[in-house]
């Protein structure tokens, strides 16, 4: 249980990391291209909005693939524990047999 929670712990601080990544550097480009601008402030508007749509489609869609990582990797720790579950209660079983001789 240590382990699963430990790992979750992880994978979150792994996934909220990338996603301020993505956050600052969404910023920093949407700073940069209305300093940089040689256009209307309409038209940069038109590509804030339409950079903010891809930008939050991409987020959307890295979340999404880490979150489905991630259940995969809890679901194959899930397994790993219940087999060495079963195999040390199988163990402890086995001595108490031999001490009941």
């Amino acid at each position: 249980m240590e382990i699963q929670s430990e790992l979750r712990t992880n994978t979150t601080n792994q996934v909220l990391s990338m996603f301020g990544g993505l956050l600052v550097g969404a910023l920093v480009g949407a700073a940069a291209m209305l300093l940089y601008a040689p256009q209307s402030g309409e038209k940069t508007r038109d590509q804030i909005r339409q950079k903010n749509i891809e930008i939050r489609n991409m987020t959307t869609e890295a979340f999404e693939d880490a979150m489905a990582k991630t259940r995969q990797k809890a679901s194959q720790i899930q397994g790993i524990v219940q087999k060495q579950t079963k195999s040390l209660e199988q163990s402890g079983q086995d001595v108490m047999q031999v001490l009941d001789q």
